[in-house]
């Protein structure tokens, strides 16, 4: 097993904070955002020997991501950006590093007290994302 077993299982969003301000700030037009926002994705973390799997379910568009701790690899992001990633994992928290034309954004998943907290930032702009086990 290479994650902390606490992160695997399927996730109900519950709460969002900021989650506009952060799409805009990766440059995500307006209609995009618009209904990006009013999804309640859910999410399904899973392993299967070293190769981790993130699916995101919502209304709007599902997102499969599979990728090896510790290897950058080409991720095409739910809003059609191309990244250069890299997943780590530090004190149990996966970390999601992108990188695209220049400009970065950090993915932190942890779990804490039962509820999956996602935090993605990108030049100091932060959303706070909170989910739950479905």
């Amino acid at each position: 097993m290479v994650l902390p077993e606490q992160l695997l299982g399927k996730w109900r969003l519950v709460e969002s904070k900021g989650f506009d301000e952060y799409m805009k700030e990766l440059g995500v037009g307006m209609a995009l955002r618009k209904m990006a926002g009013v999804a309640k994705p859910d999410v399904i973390i899973s392993e299967s020997g070293d190769e981790i799997t993130i699916k995101t379910e919502s209304t709007i568009k599902n997102t499969l991501l599979t990728f090896k701790i510790g290897e950058k690899f080409e991720e095409s992001t739910a809003d059609g950006r191309k990244t250069q990633t890299l997943c780590t994992l530090e004190n149990d928290a996966l970390i999601q590093h992108q990188a695209w034309d220049g400009k970065e954004s950090t993915i932190t998943r942890k779990v804490e007290n039962g509820k999956l907290l996602v935090d993605c930032v990108m030049n100091g702009v932060t959303c706070h994302r909170v989910y739950e086990k479905a």
